[in-house]
């Protein structure tokens, strides 16, 4: 059984986002349609699906690193701004963002909350495992290169 250190990451999210926007469990709030992702951003995420794949890569860091905080996340997410003609300094991702996903992702069953975190529940794990083991597969089939290693 594959697990989720084995695929690339992209593909387990793209895999993981329509998952979770076919199941209903997360919804977008109101206002993420207005809202850019931090400071260090210029504008507002261009894809419309994009708090489903927020959700999604913030389920598989969880996975990966948890016990997991949302400052961690917070500085996981952020990024690099210019302030003039200075060097850029590293500006940490809005937190409602993280923290909202997080809540969302605890109501569905695939976080759950400890004293120094998040940690994934048993039920987020079982899905992340089935989708990497499918996702594998699937690569491993693609590229003969690889069938050796399956």
């Amino acid at each position: 059984m594959a697990k989720a250190y084995d695929i690339p990451a992209n593909k387990l999210i793209e895999r993981l986002t329509e998952q979770l926007k076919r199941e209903k469990k997360i919804e977008p709030p109101g206002w993420s349609a207005f809202v850019k992702t931090g400071s260090h951003v210029e504008k507002i995420p261009q894809n419309k699906d994009w708090w489903y794949a927020r959700c999604a890569s913030i389920l598989r860091k969880v996975y990966i690193h948890g016990p997991i905080g949302v400052s961690d996340l917070k500085s996981e997410y952020g990024g690099k701004k210019q302030a003039g003609y200075n060097l850029a300094h590293h500006k940490d991702a809005g937190g409602a963002i993280i923290r909202k996903g997080l809540q969302q992702l605890e109501i569905a069953g695939y976080v759950t909350k400890k004293a120094k975190g998040r940690l994934i529940s048993d039920e987020g794990m079982k899905k992340i495992d089935k989708l990497a083991t499918e996702i594998y597969k699937e690569i491993i089939k693609s590229t003969p290169e690889l069938q050796r290693y399956a």
